[in-house]
């Protein structure tokens, strides 16, 4: 796909933004059937034939439907089976969480238990997967699996609750279980994911020590990817270096979190000379090393950088997919290359890619900073036709739309949409709507906004604060109102010391 020098008309009278290919299914073919016509009656022998020939047809079809009656018949009752089997197992698991050990709960089924346990593992429901994990610990078919342990350890790890990974850590060599490296790097990720860096690089030692949990390419990872989301570069240095010592290769997913990580930070310099010594070290870039890179040089509007780019990585053989394009739809409606982004959309209608939440909210969120309401709405409705449900960023971007063309009452109306469904807020989407209440000069409004942020459980931050102070200002008000956002402000900087 050379998606340059495509021209695309990027307007609302535009033929080919239309739903997605995924809708676009073909319309099969239909093909009169021919009139059907009486059969010739016949008299005789030939007749005599004739009607035997239909008694023996009519007794075919009669055992056909009756074979077919009694299928259906033993397929409802199987089904009735199934269902009450389910409803069993789904009640029986709806009360593990309250049932505690002891007696009349030592001989519950092993499948259902491990079940729950998966589906709360799963879920990152880490309170009530330690509940049945205690409950199956008391079961009498039960033995230590380090295999569990470590799934327990990983979840508790996601959750950042380092602490309790650790007892759980504990408990397993108590259990007779042996510490191997799986369940170190487990354990390791839990205490790096809180930044924990303390712990995490005594664990990384215990196990240079320990000969039969020597760490690998995978616990180095791990580390190196905690410390590039706490913008500490100097201990990924360290830890590249230490892997070097101890003779292990990056693969292809440690240069891709160090790709991603320098990108997103603005260290081009460095991305690249990861990339280059990926390639010097025969480690084969993927689609996320293609996805990572095109994504840094796009969002900082490097725009020919990134094509070329793309170019390359697919001359070396790398199939783009949904979340390239989606790049390439961001990079281009930032940029405002209209045309270009138009191509980009034609082409993935061209070749059946479906349209996903994502890419949806950067269309709508490319019409909207263009100003064109009217295909913002069109792709919004589609997108619930699709039925494709919008999320905050949805949101985000509609309001900041309606408040740049000061639509008081389009604003409200996504109010209602937030009435009407269950969509999760954050402090960022009532950033955007105290913004947009702020340049339609609604300051009533701007200042209700706490009030829904109170009955919504959202905190504001300082953002919030800073910016209705900003209208305020703006109006020549300067009241109670304003002084309390003022104490409010200091209050959130005091939290994030």
């Amino acid at each position: 796909m050379a998606v340059a020098p495509v021209t695309y008309p990027f307007s609302a009278s535009s033929s080919s933004i239309t739903a997605p290919a995924a809708r676009r299914r073909r319309q099969q073919a239909t093909h009169a059937l021919p009139a059907a016509r009486e059969p010739p009656r016949a008299g005789g022998a030939a007749g005599a034939e004739e009607r035997t020939r239909r008694g023996k047809e009519a007794e075919v079809d009669d055992e056909e439907a009756e074979r077919r009656r009694k299928e259906e018949v033993n397929r409802k009752i199987a089904s009735r089976k199934a269902l009450s089997v389910i409803l069993r197992r789904e009640a029986t698991m709806a009360v593990l969480d309250t049932r505690k050990p002891g007696k009349g709960t030592r001989r519950l089924l092993p499948r259902t238990v491990l079940e729950a346990l998966h589906d709360r593992i799963g879920a990152l429901r880490w309170d009530s997967a330690l509940k049945v994990f205690e409950l199956m610990r008391d079961q009498v078919w039960y033995r230590p699996h380090i295999g569990i342990y470590i799934k327990l350890i990983t979840m508790l790890g996601k959750c950042k609750q380092p602490e309790k990974a650790h007892d759980l850590f504990q408990a397993m060599i108590d259990e007779g279980c042996a510490p191997n490296l799986e369940s170190y790097t487990a354990l390791v990720s839990a205490y790096s994911r809180s930044g924990r860096f303390g712990e995490a690089f005594a664990l990384l030692d215990r196990m240079k020590a320990n000969p039969g949990c020597q760490p690998d390419v995978q616990t180095y990872s791990i580390l190196i990817k905690s410390c590039l989301h706490a913008y500490d570069f100097e201990k990924v240095k360290s830890l590249l270096a230490d892997m070097t010592r101890a003779g292990i290769r990056p693969n292809t997913v440690t240069y891709n979190t160090l790709i991603d990580a320098y990108g997103k930070s603005g260290r081009f310099a460095e991305m690249e000379s990861t990339l280059l010594k990926m390639l010097l070290e025969d480690c084969k870039p993927d689609v996320w090393t293609m996805n990572s890179t095109l994504r840094a040089f796009g969002s900082s509007g490097q725009i020919e950088t990134m094509e070329s780019c793309y170019e390359k990585f697919q001359e070396s053989g790398i199939t783009p997919n949904i979340k390239t394009y989606n790049i390439l739809l961001d990079s281009y409606g930032k940029a405002k290359m209209y045309e270009k982004m138009g191509a980009v959309m034609e082409y993935m209608q061209k070749y059946y890619y479906s349209w996903t939440v994502v890419t949806y909210n950067v269309v709508i969120d490319a019409f909207g900073r263009a100003g064109d309401i009217e295909q913002m709405e069109y792709i919004f409705r589609l997108m619930k036709s699709e039925r494709i449900k919008p999320n905050c960023v949805t949101l985000c971007s509609l309001v900041r739309a309606y408040g740049r063309a000061e639509e008081v009452k389009k604003i409200k109306s996504v109010l209602r949409i937030v009435e009407n469904s269950d969509i999760t807020l954050d402090v960022v989407f009532f950033n955007c709507l105290v913004d947009a209440y702020g340049r339609v000069e609604a300051l009533a409004e701007m200042w209700e906004v706490l009030d829904l942020m109170k009955e919504r459980q959202c905190k504001p931050d300082k953002v919030t604060c800073t910016t209705m102070i900003k209208w305020f200002l703006i109006k020549g008000i300067d009241d109670h109102r304003v002084q309390y956002l003022r104490e409010l402000k200091a209050e959130r900087h005091k939290d994030d010391m």
